[in-house]
């Protein structure tokens, strides 16, 4: 029974990440909410930048790999190599990349290698979560195609979509191949849950595309997770430019840990709302649950193990969390009686009584797109603070919540 628990966890994960982003929050949270109005400013049109050449990071600008468990990232002598440990859950052999300079000769040393001639000029990216990392290392306009842009945030991205400069082609087995050969991207990076009927990269990799697996979603940790921006940025030979960037991140990120790390009285938090008749709660291990852990929360469920979310009967939850302090990431709902509405039994919790009940759909398109699920994988500072402030005010105090808002 524990192992179909735990193959359904795992199973509901990928399937409400893979819908935008196949990321952490993604993993074990609720789906993302419906947005109720477009964001205010409304998308301005963006010049291309003119693209500058990069050689290969000279031995100064090198960059370790140390908070992500699942890739690393080696110097050879002319080439890197980027491994993918585990590129889904399950699977049991890495995937490599060789990352060669535009020229240069593949050694036959790489012939179990997937090559990438660097740096790349072209890229197709089937998730939500790339796009931030590529507008960091001001790459964004080297994206020629997504899956869809109906659940992209980034304005620029939306704009480029509708005005015929970016192709969707969709994803899955049903992808678009024909238009990827017209396209002939450098790199087309997608996810893999290890499900036939959901993965792109098998027809990807039939048709000869050059195809990247990027298991961003398996890194529970949130700093974990954004460095996977080095990944990405190591095939423009701008991982040195990205790792500035994250460790300015992490500096932000610990010093805002640390204003939360002597509570002597935490606040107690439950997250998501119940979903086709069981609640998702996110194991001790998962994303959410660290980050709520950095912010001083005691949250619920701490003591359940793993880092997948496991269903719940509802009473279960009522009867653990009727009395909690604060409310998290309640999915569709947009406003108090929305969220009631969806089942009245949630008034009964005292966190809806009191009004702190909080979701993360501060940032949202008129179609759904959330910025949480997009530019907060590269930003877990600005996340961890919003639950500081959240949470303790005091604390926080000249912080304005930004990827949250408090239900009314």
């Amino acid at each position: 029974m524990k192992k179909i628990l735990t193959l359904l966890a795992v199973t509901v994960i990928f399937a409400l990440s893979a819908c935008q982003a196949p990321a952490g929050v993604i993993n074990t949270e609720a789906p993302a909410a419906v947005a109720t109005e477009a964001p205010a400013a409304e998308p301005q049109a963006t010049a291309y930048p003119v693209k500058e050449t990069t050689e290969l990071t000279t031995a100064a600008e090198h960059v370790t790999i140390d908070y992500a468990k699942n890739f690393t990232l080696e110097y050879k002598d002319g080439y890197k190599l980027l491994t993918v440990l585990t590129p889904w859950s399950g699977a049991t052999e890495p995937i490599v990349y060789a990352l060669v300079p535009a020229g240069a000769t593949v050694s036959d040393d790489l012939s179990k290698a997937v090559v990438i001639s660097t740096p790349i000029d072209s890229f197709v990216s089937l998730s939500t979560t790339y796009l931030p990392f590529l507008d960091q290392i001001g790459e964004l306009a080297s994206v020629v195609a997504v899956d869809t842009a109906d659940y992209t945030y980034n304005p620029d991205l939306r704009l480029w979509v509708e005005t015929g400069g970016v192709a969707t082609v969709g994803s899955g087995p049903s992808i678009d191949v024909e238009r990827l050969l017209e396209l002939a991207p450098d790199v087309i990076m997608t996810s893999a849950s290890g499900f036939a009927d959901w993965d792109t990269h098998p027809a990807l990799q039939q048709a000869g595309l050059p195809v990247v697996i990027n298991s961003d979603y398996l890194e529970q940790d949130p700093l974990g997770r954004a460095e996977w921006g080095k990944f990405i940025a190591a095939f423009y030979n701008k991982e040195a430019e990205a790792g500035k960037i994250f460790d300015a991140m992490v500096s932000r990120y610990e010093k805002a840990k640390a204003l939360a790390a002597d509570q002597s009285s935490k606040v107690s938090v439950f997250v998501n709302t119940a979903y086709e008749g069981a609640w998702y709660m996110p194991g001790a291990q998962s994303y959410v649950a660290i980050l709520l852990k950095d912010a001083g929360a005691n949250y619920l469920w701490s003591d359940l193990e793993g880092s997948g979310a496991m269903p719940l009967d509802f009473e279960v939850v009522v009867e653990r969390a009727k009395g909690a302090d604060y409310w998290l990431n309640v999915g569709f709902a947009a406003d108090l009686a929305s969220l009631a509405a969806m089942d009245p039994r949630y008034a009964e919790f005292k966190a809806y009584q009191d009004g702190k009940v909080f979701n993360n759909n501060a940032r949202v398109t008129s179609m759904g797109g959330s910025d949480y699920f997009e530019s907060g994988v590269a930003n877990p500072d600005v996340v961890l603070m919003d639950l500081i402030s959240i949470f303790y005010p005091d604390l926080a105090a000249g912080h304005e919540l930004f990827y949250y808002q408090q239900l009314q």
